[in-house]
């Protein structure tokens, strides 16, 4: 079912504007029960959780959802779903022909949690493994620890039987990375400011001209199920921002940033700027909330307007003073509520839409946005 929730209820699940309302930190250390109440199997994306379809013609979420509710465990059936999209060279957002970094080779995160098993695993900066997803959960299934990151991450992958490539570009990410070279030449930008800033110009540029997709320039693909058990799992899995610097880590592998899954409360996962979400710590807050009483939406806004506080800095602030980016959270909680929350309702002119599936089959709906417009109008 969908989210339906009073702004009463919201004030109160985010701590302000009643002295009784409980702090985070009690919270956390005092958590209260949440009752179950017969939950419906739900499955919950990015909106390219709805597009890539595998052979028999499944997108993730319907994927996801038919392995759940045929018995598959929850983290295995979510993780089908995003095994799709890392496999589709389409997708420059995710896995096999994901933009690369600026020097062109494609680095991959992702983190895996299971809420009733209360285990996870994760891998950051991973070369060569067309699906990161499945090394993470190797890392929670084989190993005592949750994040293995570069070349030992490579390694491991490669002792538990992962082929290793020597590029995960595809024609397309290669094409696209050669233009964004060519716009970038170091000998015009004399000192690391200024190449911070043409590297940003230059993105967003050949985003506003159609040549890389506005989700897929921050491109990830987070997806959280729920069956009809009550059990919870989610995935985050990406090729990260578009240039990033060789060795950037964003939030998706980062457990109570790009994903945070507790099997008594909900599901949370993240897209978008993978650094206020750092920041913020965003789905471990969500999860929070919804602890306290919050609503999938309510606990949504409320990790969003942290991170507007959080933002400060004049060259991550538009005309309005707001954020100059985007960050959206996919929220799934115990009961089967679940919502898509953005910063923005619209990027690149584009809104900014979730995938779910439900008894009722795949759809994709429009995010809430706390803000009207683009993060650049």
């Amino acid at each position: 079912m969908k989210d339906r929730t009073t702004r009463g209820r919201f004030t109160a699940a985010a701590g302000i504007g009643s002295p009784a309302s409980p702090s985070l930190a009690k919270l956390i250390a005092d958590p209260p029960a949440v009752i179950r109440r017969g939950a419906k199997p739900v499955v919950i994306s990015s909106a390219n959780g709805n597009i890539s379809i595998d052979a028999s013609g499944k997108t993730c979420v319907a994927k996801a959802f038919q392995m759940l509710t045929s018995g598959a465990d929850v983290l295995d059936a979510v993780i089908a779903g995003v095994n799709i999209v890392e496999l589709d060279p389409e997708d420059s957002s995710v896995g096999y022909g994901g933009l690369p970094n600026s020097d062109g080779v494609v680095q991959l995160d992702a983190s895996v949690m299971h809420g009733t098993l209360k285990k996870a695993g994760a891998v950051a900066c991973l070369e060569g493994v067309r699906t990161p997803s499945l090394v993470a959960r190797k890392v929670m299934e084989e190993t005592d620890h949750i994040l293995l990151v570069g070349k030992d991450a490579q390694r491991f992958a490669r002792n538990m039987g992962f082929k290793i490539e020597k590029d995960l570009n595809t024609e397309k990410s290669r094409r696209l990375w050669l233009e964004w070279k060519h716009r970038t030449d170091p000998q015009h930008c004399p000192n690391p400011k200024d190449k911070a800033r043409a590297w940003q110009e230059s993105g967003l540029k050949m985003v506003k001209e159609g040549l890389i997709d506005p989700d897929h320039f921050y491109g990830t693909i987070n997806c959280n199920g729920l069956n009809a058990k009550g059990d919870l799992a989610g995935v985050t899995t990406t090729s990260g921002l578009a240039w990033k610097i060789p060795g950037r880590v964003g939030d998706s592998p980062i457990l109570g940033a790009g994903l945070y899954v507790d099997g008594t409360v909900g599901a949370a996962g993240s897209t978008g700027r993978g650094e206020a979400n750092l920041l913020s710590l965003g789905s471990f807050v969500v999860i929070e909330l919804m602890r306290g009483g919050a609503s999938p939406k309510d606990a949504g806004m409320a990790a969003l307007k942290r991170i507007v506080r959080g933002t400060v800095e004049k060259r991550l602030l538009n005309s309005r003073g707001q954020p100059n980016f985007n960050v959206c959270y996919y929220i799934l909680n115990v009961e089967g509520q679940y919502t898509g929350v953005s910063l923005y309702e619209s990027s690149g002119n584009k809104p900014v839409r979730f995938a779910v599936c439900t008894e009722d089959g795949p759809a994709t709906l429009p995010a809430e946005g706390l803000f009207a417009g683009t993060p650049e109008s």
